[in-house]
């Protein structure tokens, strides 16, 4: 069925309701509007689901959730069977757009079909919602989420029993039963009162909020540091209008840090983040209100979380006493290198990183004899490995992050956790401080010790149907013409994680990638620079990663700026030919 049919069928059927029916006869004179939100189904990328709000195939909306969902539901029923049913599905929600609204839709699919479903009261942190799948013993979990995109989306991922998102195996089982549902009148529903009289919608809140925090605090290192000492660290912290805020206060506090200020004006659950141009805490700009705050009260240390609450960005004072922004591979190797220079681990101990994160981890676990995995990009492949750990009982799990700030230490859950992230920065900088140092001095240390990594990206966004072709075909140019250099410095080895194949142009060999296929592309160059390109798999957009390191910051500097100015140059003309 072409874009239009589609278009006519929803703007005709009485099964959508008139506010959908409304929003598309304002588009009724505009075709390439009517493409773009027809055009397809909306697919699984590395963050499940996500688009913009609206009417439509390709868009996000109670049909679209009922339609996923009843997918799910069908997953559940013939994998897990009656155990699974009984087990349930846990489902969470952020502050976005008609999240709470989406929430319950897909829990009344999940009712309808005879699964149980236990709703969180009022929005909740991502990791929350793994953490509940796996208290609960559940067969899965829903989180309604577009994490840090902007004001006008929202999204769909879903977990499977261990509260991980589903990698591609299963996830792969799920969209198989998605796409089976070919018309939207297959999503069964029941109406709120029916599934609440049957036991089948149960809501939950407050005990799995005191279980979740106790466990963080049982797995923060340095506990009694923060409870003796936490009130001599001075902290602004900033939810960005996200569900992190209750949680993230609750745990500083119960740590025992005392001296926390609250951004006010942010702490509100705005859901068109007013007071930022973009929630997201890797960009200092969502930080102008927490760091004028900080200014005024001298603090120590600025943190924030992102709507959903499992991104973590982190503000500190540099030798000049200006408030600077750490990213999220420094923030990452800051935890490494303090759990491991102030903890004994097993000769099995394991660090997880993802393709794209800084490649000094390798070099600080090196002198400790602890091993580095890395992973694709996306936490699930993350959360995959600590459980297949836990089965095999063959590596221990100390730290997981990727270089989008997204952190986690413990296994009490499956994705990336903004809320321990803080408890755990909060208590570094403590520890530094006791010591007459500040985050960033630790960090200009460690470069000090094995070299200046810098790493950078950038993303080139192309929307529709046009930019996912324009994307698509960037991809497959670099992948037909094999790049001999990149910068003025010869490639010494490129990897297609597609094909699942390393290419070394030295010896003029290649080799298996033991990893999912992905359409991904990495270049290794003469001087250990890496280059990474990837489509994003929750927004329309071609990303492209720079990592370089060198004997001192300013060469390193330089190396960067280079090669990232070269290259990019060079995929913006062939994103466009």
């Amino acid at each position: 069925m072409d874009f239009m049919k589609r278009y006519k069928k929803w703007l005709k059927s009485e099964y959508f309701d008139e506010e959908i029916r409304n929003e598309l006869k304002t588009i009724k004179d505009d075709e390439k509007e009517i493409e773009d939100r027809f055009y397809k189904d909306l697919e699984f990328g590395t963050g499940g689901m996500r688009s913009k709000i609206g009417a439509g195939t390709n868009r996000i909306n109670k049909y679209t959730i009922r339609r996923a969902t009843q997918g799910f539901a069908n997953y559940i029923i013939n994998y897990f069977e009656e155990k699974g049913k009984k087990s349930g599905v846990v489902i969470a929600y952020d502050n976005r757009h008609k999240s709470s609204e989406f929430a319950l839709e897909a829990a009344l699919v999940l009712g309808a079909n005879g699964i149980k479903t236990y709703l969180f009261d009022s929005l909740r942190p991502t990791p929350e919602l793994s953490y509940a799948v796996r208290k609960l013993n559940a067969s899965g979990g829903i989180v309604i989420t577009a994490s840090h995109n902007p004001p006008e989306y929202n999204g769909y991922k879903v977990y499977g029993p261990d509260g991980c998102q589903a990698v591609p195996e299963k996830a792969k089982k799920i969209i198989a039963e998605i796409n089976e549902i070919d018309n939207y009148l297959m999503a069964k529903t029941i109406s709120k009162k029916e599934a609440l009289k049957k036991g089948l919608l149960n809501y939950i809140g407050e005990d799995i909020d005191s279980k979740y925090i106790h466990t963080l605090i049982e797995t923060l290192p340095y506990i009694d540091l923060a409870k003796n000492d936490g009130d001599k660290l001075n902290i602004v912290y900033t939810p960005l209008h996200g569900s992190a805020y209750k949680l993230t206060k609750r745990l500083l506090k119960e740590s025992g840090f005392n001296q926390l200020s609250i951004v006010e004006k942010q702490a509100v659950f705005d859901p068109n983040f007013s007071t930022v141009e973009s929630p997201n805490p890797e960009e200092y700009s969502a930080f102008e209100m927490a760091i004028a705050l900080a200014n005024g009260l001298d603090s120590d240390l600025i943190m924030g979380t992102d709507p959903d609450g499992d991104r973590m960005g982190v503000i500190v004072k540099d030798d000049q006493g200006e408030y600077i922004s750490l990213n999220g591979n420094q923030i990452g190797t800051l935890m490494a290198d303090f759990l491991l220079n102030n903890a004994k681990y097993p000769e099995n101990g394991v660090i997880i990183k993802t393709i794209v994160t800084t490649e000094i981890i390798k070099e600080i676990a090196g002198k400790y004899g602890i091993k580095v995995m890395d992973v694709l990009t996306g936490f699930k492949y993350i959360g995959e490995l600590i459980t297949k750990f836990e089965e095999d009982k063959n590596n221990q799990f100390i730290l997981g992050f990727e270089e989008s700030n997204g952190y986690l230490i413990g296994d009490y859950a499956r994705d990336k956790d903004a809320v321990i992230a803080c408890g755990l920065t909060a208590i570094m900088a403590l520890y530094y401080k006791k010591k007459g140092k500040t985050l960033y001095q630790r960090l200009i240390e460690i470069y000090e010790d094995y070299g200046y990594y810098k790493e950078d990206l950038i993303a080139i966004k192309r929307e529709g149907k046009e930019g996912q072709v324009k994307i698509n075909n960037t991809l497959k140019y670099f992948r037909e013409n094999s790049l001999e250099q990149i910068a003025g410095k010869k490639v010494m080895i490129w990897k297609d994680y597609k094909e699942s194949i390393k290419y070394n142009l030295i010896d003029d060999t290649k080799k298996e990638i033991n990893l999912p296929s992905s359409n991904v592309l990495q270049y290794k160059l003469e001087d250990n620079s890496l280059i990474t390109i990837r489509p994003s798999g929750t927004e329309p957009k071609l990303k492209v990663y720079f990592a370089v390191n060198d004997q001192s910051n300013k060469k390193a500097y330089h190396k960067l700026q280079t090669v990232k100015e070269k290259f990019s140059k060079e995929v913006e003309k062939i994103i466009d030919q």
